[in-house]
């Protein structure tokens, strides 16, 4: 086995800070190129990124506002320069359900953060129930079926001051085997 995808599984960690520096837009279109590799049955690519920066995240901040019924704009998207929307296109199919579609769309969110963290970019997948609001919805430019699964923050790794113990899983908590 390639110790590459293990490798990068086991050195993934969520950053809640980074720097400024981002990906250009030529980088992104060739991870995300990979990212969309993901197991997809039937083929339907239910799924489309929207990447934001500058205004558009101030104009994130004022529709998260307005969902909350607040009147200053949420300074949340501003705590990285790039954030990548994640969008769930559901197709009409009468062999894939849509729980299948959205597995797909989740699946390109989570591959396209491991590949951005291995490229040396720090990721954070932010959600929350405000991605299903109208004001969200209607500032992301969203169709009427689709829907919004979250944003990655993405931005240059900043050293973490303390030594950070790596999450472990215990495995045998999580795999079973079915008897015959």
């Amino acid at each position: 086995m390639s110790a590459g995808a293990y490798e990068a599984a086991l050195a993934r960690r969520s950053r809640s800070k980074v720097s400024a520096e981002t990906p250009d837009h030529a980088e992104l279109l060739r991870l995300v190129g990979a990212a969309g590799r993901v197991a997809d049955h039937s083929g339907l690519e239910p799924w489309r990124l929207i990447e934001l920066r500058g205004d558009a995240r101030i104009r994130l901040g004022a529709a998260l506002s307005a969902a909350e019924g607040k009147d200053s704009p949420s300074s949340k998207p501003l705590r990285a320069e790039l954030l990548i929307a994640v969008v769930f296109s559901p197709r009409k199919s009468h062999k894939v359900p849509e729980w299948e579609q959205e597995a797909v769309a989740s699946g390109v969110a989570h591959v396209l953060s491991l590949l951005l963290d291995e490229a040396g970019w720090g990721v954070l997948w932010r959600t929350g129930g405000l991605t299903r609001s109208e004001p969200v919805h209607e500032m992301h430019a969203l169709a009427p079926n689709e829907k919004l699964l979250g944003w990655l923050y993405v931005g240059g790794k900043i050293p973490r001051e303390k030594s950070e113990r790596p999450r472990t899983i215990t495995a045998e908590k999580f795999l079973s085997v079915l008897d015959a």
